[in-house]
């Protein structure tokens, strides 16, 4: 194999591909990437972790003999980082050696052969459909910061993909770690009727979301079956993330959505952001929770730690029912915090022990629901 590609195109598709690749691995293989040259002027690059894999063609300014290899991921992304700007990079192979040449630095690496290099079989992918790349970015910001990490509870760790006949048919993507939920609504997309649920793993979410800031402007095409997915981004020639999907069952959200709350209150996210994050200055691990004294149009924020004080502040807002004090765990309030784009919040209390549901207005694609802590 022998391609001459311009380092600006190399360095961003190895960008791309090679945070799939594991830093530690048992498989040697695993640590590599497949680089294949085409007579055609294209080249592909693909790496995987056995759970989820990621190609990327981009045009090459020469192919002058076609074939494929696999060579270190990382290392070959550190190499095309510190070429000089501008220059054109050739990679070209002979004896289980890969040689990259850009202006006067030579490198030689070694490599192992493409027949090794496993690929995930993608099966029957009936469902298939398109969705706007900005939409599919905002549902993943939307959503993400909710999925669990305990692995015990593997099948929390991904966002949720359903669709539902409500008013009219959506597409709702949900993620909880069993202390707060969120939730993301859009109008059910031209060809996902009857598509299976599926749970889409947090890494491979991690990996979309990279990918989509460089196509913000186009459709991703879905293709997916009950245990694969495949996302294609900037069509032809652009970039496939196939993924393994999670086996098994996510429980019903809905059952904890209140619908009952009677308590509004109004206020606007980034002082009361602001607000939580100061008083949690003095939290410690061992008591993360904020206080909020809800009276007549304000709320009283404050936190008590046995080994670093009190603190409190007020914050303006609008509220009009009894008062009374619940307690949120800092972190999970300024992380659905941070999600509101708007001037207010609504957040729907109903008492100390019962869940809250937090959502810029009713109108809102997004809503979240966060559980109360003991204060």
């Amino acid at each position: 194999m022998k391609a001459t590609i311009e380092r600006a195109k190399l360095l961003r598709c190895l960008s791309h591909v090679q945070s799939v690749v594991e830093r530690r691995n048992t498989i040697p293989i695993l640590s590599n990437v497949l680089i294949e040259a085409s007579g055609d002027g294209l080249v592909r690059v693909m790496a995987t972790d056995l759970d989820l894999q990621v190609v990327e063609s981009l045009e090459a300014v020469s192919v002058d003999g076609a074939g494929a290899i696999t060579v270190s991921a990382h290392l070959l992304f550190d190499i095309a980082r510190k070429l000089p700007d501008g220059s054109q990079v050739s990679l070209e192979t002979a004896d289980n050696r890969m040689t990259v040449k850009a202006g006067r630095s030579r490198f030689q690496l070694p490599t192992l052969p493409r027949d090794d290099f496993p690929m995930i079989v993608e099966g029957d992918l009936p469902t298939s459909f398109e969705i706007p790349a900005k939409t599919l970015a905002e549902l993943i910001d939307r959503t993400r910061f909710a999925i669990s990490t305990e692995e015990t509870r593997y099948y929390l760790n991904g966002i949720f993909l359903h669709v539902t006949d409500e008013d009219q048919p959506v597409l709702k993507a949900a993620a909880t770690d069993g202390h707060r939920l969120a939730r993301f609504t859009l109008p059910r997309p031209e060809g996902a009727a009857g598509m299976p649920d599926v749970i889409v793993p947090r890494k491979a979410v991690g990996e979309l979301r990279k990918l989509l800031e460089e196509a913000l402007d186009s459709n991703v095409l879905i293709d997916l079956s009950a245990s694969k997915i495949r996302f294609t981004l900037g069509g032809e020639g652009g970039m496939v993330l196939t993924s393994k999907l999670i086996d098994g069952t996510f429980p019903d959200y809905s059952r904890v959505i209140p619908t009952g709350n009677d308590k509004l209150l109004r206020v606007d996210p980034k002082s009361f952001y602001e607000g939580v994050d100061r008083v949690a200055t003095i939290a410690t691990e061992r008591t993360r929770a904020v206080k909020m004294g809800l009276e007549q149009d304000r709320v009283t924020l404050s936190v008590t730690s046995p080994d670093n004080g009190t603190a409190s502040e007020e914050v303006p807002a609008q509220y009009s029912s009894d008062g009374f004090e619940i307690g949120f765990n800092a972190n999970y309030l300024k992380d659905i915090l941070g999600q509101i784009d708007g001037d207010t919040v609504e957040l729907h209390l109903a008492d100390a022990g019962a869940p809250t549901l937090i959502r810029q207005d009713s109108n809102s694609p997004a809503l979240y629901v966060l559980m109360p802590m003991r204060v």
